[in-house]
């Protein structure tokens, strides 16, 4: 483009990605799949090759086109080179994103109009500006549309609509002993990190059993430091108690060794070793020892085959299975390192009907990786078609030859039939969850006469004790159930209102939440009528469209009476957003028996519903929902409060001198009887705050 060329600013582009890639990969791939730990030597890790891109909107003639003509106009300007593109409609929204090896060839096709599908006429239709970014290979054209993809979630693309992080094992690498903990988020402490793990239980029983097969520690480093003698996991032989020097630093250092070797993929060199040094501690009659290497193999052993299948000759893998029907697609994510399955997911990306298997799963791919580590080996259900640039890109991640195709044979087919009968399995439950999920919604909305089968309900709920750590609550349910990703708690700042005030605690979280949407979505709300009529519950369940979660609610479920419900719509009034949502109040039965609740709808008398009505049920899972994550948020931030140290609240009082101060004294309360003087010993303590910490534990005023 001439003149709405976008403005770029380039982020780390890494230097000649794709020759170091290509001598990364040098040879054939093997026949039969296997990958070879000597195919490739490590490389240097590239910086991921993302662009930050400022659209200015259409310029000059381009303002007036739109569609099939004004990708035409477009075409004549376009480079043959690789990159990335960016359809846009009139408000800048993005529909599409795409890459193409030759950008001018890509683009000419949908300017031709003839078109594949009707989803791709729809957005050629739409199509109001493109902007692009050119890249030196195609292979950096495949990982920024991914990151693109997942940044921008444009409507047309096939969508990784779960980005929950995995969990991980974090040996740490920073302490005289190292500890060994769960993970989850950014790689912030040092140490070494294995996983990804399907689900944190999964972690957690890995983790217990590596407890007695290692004996490391999984206590904090303050709680280490802070240890005069052995706690109780030393007692049953789940630590081997470095924190009092049970064990010198260099035994524990070989526990660690042995520990990383195992989660590395060398399991059965650890377990030799193991089995060796057991013999020969029985050999020289040192039973109590024998039996100790005794108990850790048996550990082992457990370890390598508590988690279900565990392949024979595959030690680090990815495998993916996609399963379609009834329009929704399934891919099912088994997870294989150091030769064990460390658990599946199940993804259910957005994707359109009439996609093909291979370009869903191609698709879903390059976004999947591009925030995760790459495994050696990724084995597929069905054949993608750019399974050679994949591999290519996914390489590039990993710094080390990546294989990726489908098994025809052998164990490795085995493993994917087994995550496709999985894929399948689960579609089947999603199938009949939201086909169950969409009468109920209808008959929501027929019961409280709204507009519509509501697409995001919302429900608020406060929990406190005697008005201490208050913490209000939102919940929010659509069409495939519960969003827990848009879970929202409040912790209450109101100081004016009295302990315990419910209609002042939800007036202020309602204040808070719909301030907050009319700043960021305050033109998208639409009005509560502004819908077609409600249709029946007997009629086709795909009235409800189903791909998304707005913004503003259509509905929302107030834990309470007419005092809550008049607060929450006193704030909504106020914020003039009292037309675009309906509210209703909740109120427990007679006896706060479940099934006798009452409902409050302005311009209406409160009324029940019948014990058995679906649409009551329905309604109480909400709320129990809503109950459930108000007073787990409450005990959270109570325990937070029961468990803080007074010298939190010394100003100057950072993590490293209050760690000196506990390691010297034990503990807070020893710290409030020392004297200026006993302070003044410690490294890293001034006479000036010593003075300080001595006035805060004998200040009278407090």
């Amino acid at each position: 483009m001439a003149e709405g060329k976008p403005r770029r600013r380039k982020t780390g582009r890494p230097e000649d990605l794709k020759a170091r890639a290509q001598a990364d990969m040098a040879g054939a791939m093997p026949e039969d799949f296997i990958d070879d730990d000597d195919a490739a030597d490590a490389a240097p890790d590239p910086a991921d090759p993302r662009l930050a891109i400022e659209w200015d909107g259409p310029k000059g003639e381009e303002a007036t086109l739109s569609g099939a003509d004004l990708i035409a106009a477009l075409v004549k300007r376009l480079p043959n080179q690789p990159g990335v593109y960016r359809m846009m409609n009139g408000n800048g929204d993005v529909l599409y994103v795409g890459k193409a090896s030759s950008l001018k060839k890509r683009v000419t096709a949908y300017a031709q109009g003839r078109f594949h599908t009707n989803r791709i006429a729809r957005m050629v239709g739409e199509t109001a500006a493109m902007e692009f970014v050119t890249t030196r290979t195609e292979t950096e054209a495949l990982l920024l549309e991914a990151n693109l993809i997942k940044r921008l979630r444009p409507r047309f693309n096939v969508l990784l609509r779960d980005d929950k992080s995995f969990p991980y094992i974090l040996l740490t690498g920073n302490h005289r002993a190292p500890g060994l903990f769960k993970h989850r988020g950014a790689r912030a402490a040092k140490g070494d990190y294995f996983g990804p793990f399907a689900s944190a239980s999964a972690v957690g029983r890995t983790i217990n059993t590596l407890q007695r097969a290692f004996l490391l520690r999984t206590c904090t480093d303050s709680v280490f430091d802070s240890r005069t003698r052995p706690c109780l996991l030393f007692q049953i032989k789940r630590c081997s108690g470095p924190c009092t020097h049970e064990i010198s630093d260099a035994g524990y250092g070989a526990l660690v060794a042995d520990a990383k070797a195992f989660l590395s993929g060398r399991s059965r060199t650890v377990s030799r070793m193991l089995s060796r040094q057991m013999a020969e501690a029985a050999d020289a009659l040192d039973f109590e020892r024998a039996a100790l290497l005794r108990d850790r193999l048996s550990a082992l052993s457990h370890v390598q085959a508590h988690q279900g299948i565990n392949p024979q000759r595959i030690e680090e893998a990815d495998v993916f299975a996609l399963h379609q029907e009834g329009g929704l697609t399934c891919i099912q994510v088994f997870f294989f390192r150091t030769g064990q399955n460390w658990g599946n997911r199940a993804y259910f990306p957005k994707a359109d009907p009439a996609l093909e298997p291979g370009e869903v799963l191609g698709a879903f791919l390059a976004q999947f990786y591009d925030d995760k580590p790459v495994p050696r080996m990724v084995m597929l259900s069905h054949d993608i078609d750019e399974r050679e640039l994949l591999a290519e890109a996914l390489s590039m991640r990993r710094g080390r030859k990546v294989a990726v195709g489908r098994p025809q044979r052998g164990e490795k087919r085995d493993l994917v039939a087994h995550a496709l009968d999985n894929a399948r399995e689960a579609l089947g439950r999603r199938l009949a969850e939201t086909s169950s999920q969409a009468r109920l919604l209808k008959g929501l909305a027929e019961t409280f006469g709204l507009a519509r089968p509501p697409r995001r309900i919302e429900v608020y709920d406060n929990s406190h004790i005697m008005g201490t750590n208050a913490v209000g609550a939102m919940i929010v349910a659509g069409p495939q159930g519960f969003a827990k990703n848009q879970y929202r708690k409040f912790n209450i700042r109101n100081t004016e209102a009295a302990p315990g005030d419910d209609f002042a605690m939800m007036a202020e979280v309602m204040q808070r939440s719909f301030s907050r949407l009319v700043k960021e979505h305050g033109e998208s709300a639409p009005k509560a009528d502004d819908a077609e009529p409600v249709e029946s519950a007997a009629e086709a369940d795909d009235a409800i469209d189903d791909s998304a979660v707005p913004a503003w609610p259509d509905l929302v479920l107030i834990d309470g009476g007419q005092g809550q419900l008049a607060a929450a719509r006193k704030v909504l009034d106020e914020l003039g957003v009292a037309d675009k949502v309906t509210a209703i109040g909740v109120a427990k039965g007679v006896d706060r028996e479940a099934g006798r609740e009452r409902f409050f709808i302005p311009g209406r008398g409160d009324f029940t519903l019948p014990p058995r009505d679906p649409v009551l049920y329905f309604v109480q899972r909400l709320r129990d929902e809503a109950h459930r994550f108000a007073i787990g948020s409450h005990r959270a931030r109570r325990k937070i409060e029961m468990t803080k140290n007074p010298l939190d609240e010394i100003a100057g009082i950072g993590p490293a001198r209050k760690r000196a101060l506990l390691h010297h004294f034990g503990t807070a309360k020893a710290v409030s009887r020392a004297s200026i003087d006993d302070l003044r010993r410690i490294d890293g303590v001034s006479e000036a705050m010593a003075k300080a910490i001595y006035d805060h534990f004998h200040d009278e005023r407090r």
